[in-house]
This record gives C-alpha cells, sequence and structure tokens, in this order.
C-alpha cells in the first residue's frame, strides 16, 4: 500500500513548469508555466502555457474557475483572458445544470403512486394493505 502511494506522489521530472502568476487584482489571475529541463534551465521543445483563474458567485458560494488560455506571449494570454473565461464559465453553469438534472431525477417515488388524498385513488402501495 505503502508503495502505490509512493509511485502516486512521484513528480515527472521530464514534464517540468516553472510558473509565475500575474493578476491585475480585479477580474482574475493568470498563471505562465514555462517548461524547463531536470536542471532548472528552459526547454525550448516545449511551448509556454498560459492558464487564467477567476471565481463565479453562484447561491451555493464562490466557485473557482481555471482555464487554459491559447497564445504565445504574455499579451495574447492578457487579450484572450476574457474570451476563455466566458468560455469556462458556460461551461462551468451546464455542468451545474447537469448535476442539478442528475439531482432532481434522483427523488424516490414511493411504491404504488399516490395516497387517495393526492388524488391517487383506491388503495395505496404501501407494504401494509387491508383486504
Amino acid at each position: 500500500m505503502a508503495d502505490e502511494r509512493d509511485a502516486e506522489a512521484q513528480m515527472d521530472a521530464d514534464a517540468l513548469y516553472q510558473e509565475e502568476m500575474f493578476t491585475d487584482r480585479r477580474v482574475g489571475a493568470l498563471r505562465r508555466l514555462t517548461p524547463v529541463k531536470r536542471d532548472g534551465s528552459r526547454d525550448e521543445t516545449r511551448p509556454v502555457l498560459f492558464v487564467g483563474q477567476a471565481e463565479i458567485m453562484t447561491n451555493m458560494g464562490p466557485v473557482p474557475l481555471s482555464f487554459e488560455i491559447p497564445g504565445e506571449t504574455l499579451d495574447q494570454a492578457v487579450a484572450g483572458f476574457g474570451v476563455a473565461a466566458q468560455a469556462a464559465i458556460e461551461r462551468t453553469v451546464q455542468q451545474i445544470q447537469e448535476m442539478r438534472r442528475q439531482q432532481a431525477s434522483q427523488l424516490v417515488v414511493p411504491q404504488g403512486g399516490l395516497p387517495p388524498t393526492m388524488g391517487g385513488g383506491g388503495r395505496g402501495g404501501g407494504k401494509i394493505q387491508l383486504p
């Protein structure tokens, strides 16, 4: 069991990135992930990645968003932040709606239908039945 946990916690030395954080302190944050080699020098064979971070308010509280932003430079990533954030918001809203739909479909309906007082008529479907 301990060996499995150790195997899962191993970092991939060939997939390292140096992370830098940028923010306007208003809308969100932008992370620049620069690929580096094992010795910490820049790995020119892999592209720089940009990841946006923001949050939306829901009736359940704030929901954090994290989304990739296309671009090769910080300027391009800043310019593309709004479009990528909007797409992430739309995906998140759809996921929340799907979760609500799934929750609603899990309602338990008593066996035998509605009781006579609720328009079901006749006998109820409970386990105790009178002749």
